[in-house]
């Protein structure tokens, strides 16, 4: 309510010197806080930094922009006779299977060709499927620029192996982001950071704080190793705009709108009201609170989890075929009184229910109502 009612439109450091400042120091203490490399800091000296976006899909689509006008940029410098509609005919960018929709929607609004890759048997993106894709599209023509890692995917929080994606971009030249919209928040407590082994390899990455980090939507922070590939690119400076404190940030060259909303502010008030122990605390309860579902569930013998309950998700259905799992999922929806979403993995078919605990007001009994209710359901459908 306060960002919004101080109604500045910082898209420069003159327009809200506040507004630029605290967004740059807030940004900082993110991803200190989250114990990401330093080249993703301001504070570093390097060409790295942070920045908000609305959301994921906007973090998404700024990195295939810059890698793909990156990519074209050495293109026209090895091929001067190329034009640039055709060099862009040639790029090819890389996503596991189970990524978020955001993604495809990302290459299609860049015209940047993408292939989503088979997982393993843990739903994880792997190295050596990202290798065998690099290969094949080098030997028909094609130039590979980028590899979209997930950490916690969305329909069952899998998490790609950032460790080997991440050394054969190194390796081969290709941009290596990481979309970490929902797990990347539950970095804040130390003993969670396994999952995001090998993410000082990424060029850029992003997570949602108005997922599960007590700040209101919308609030996305993408953080970028090396910032001028994407300043640079969309630089646009008529003399309406221009200011003589150049060596200030100007978040208008970090993001698609001209205008910008006072996002810092909030991050501020949730950093200061709850601090890093509170935010840990509050993480560490929702995953306590997911082991507690799955134990519930798992004590009757006509379930299974399908999926390791790392988080705060627990993906499970009724043993045996789809069809009855998709039966409880209708009697639920009919029942109202949980809500639930089902998903299915893309490569086995497999259909199951998704149980997420997100709510700050979730306590103990309310996860034994929601499992008392689903019993109640399947218990029905068994008659």
């Amino acid at each position: 309510m306060l960002s919004d009612a101080i109604a500045c439109i910082g898209f420069s450091w003159i327009a809200s010197p506040a507004c630029t400042e605290l967004e740059t120091v807030m940004m900082d203490w993110l991803a200190k806080a989250l114990g990401l490399p330093d080249h993703f800091l301001f504070s570093s000296g390097g060409r790295g930094g942070g920045v908000i976006q609305g959301t994921a899909s906007e973090a998404s689509l700024m990195v295939f922009l810059g890698a793909r006008n990156d990519a074209i940029a050495k293109l026209q410098a090895a091929e001067p006779q190329g034009e640039p509609c055709e060099l862009l005919a040639r790029l090819v960018a890389y996503t596991s299977e189970e990524a978020h929709s955001s993604v495809e929607r990302a290459a299609k609004l860049a015209f940047v060709r993408i292939r989503s890759l088979k997982t393993d048997e843990k739903h994880s993106l792997r190295g050596d499927a990202l290798k065998q894709a690099i290969a094949e599209d080098r030997a028909k023509g094609l130039v590979p620029i980028l590899c979209i890692a997930t950490l916690g995917t969305t329909s069952s929080c899998a998490f790609d192996n950032v460790r080997e994606l991440g050394q054969i971009c190194n390796r081969e030249g290709l941009w290596c982001h990481v979309d970490a919209a929902y797990a990347g928040s539950a970095l804040l407590c130390p003993e969670l950071r396994n999952f995001a082994d090998g993410i000082e390899l990424a060029d850029s990455f992003n997570f949602n704080p108005h997922k599960w980090m007590l700040v209101t939507f919308d609030c996305s922070a993408l953080f970028l190793r090396d910032a001028s590939k994407i300043v640079e690119i969309f630089s646009a400076d008529p003399i309406y705009l221009k200011h003589e404190f150049t060596g200030q940030p100007d978040y208008r060259h970090w993001q698609i709108p001209l205008g910008r909303r006072f996002r810092s502010l909030k991050i501020w008030f949730v950093m200061r009201c709850f601090g890093i122990s509170g935010l840990q605390a509050y993480i560490r309860k929702h995953v306590s609170l997911a082991k507690e579902f799955e134990a519930l569930i798992l004590a009757n013998g006509r379930f299974e989890v399908v999926e390791e309950v790392t988080l705060g998700l627990v993906c499970f259905r009724l043993k045996g075929a789809n069809e009855a799992t998709e039966a409880l999922y209708r009697t639920l929806r009919e029942d109202q009184r949980i809500h639930l979403v089902a998903s299915k993995f893309h490569s086995s078919g497999v259909y199951f229910l998704r149980f997420v605990v997100c709510s700050s007001q979730c306590e103990s009994k309310d996860i034994r109502f929601a499992h008392s209710v689903i019993m109640e359901a399947a218990n029905k459908l068994a008659k």
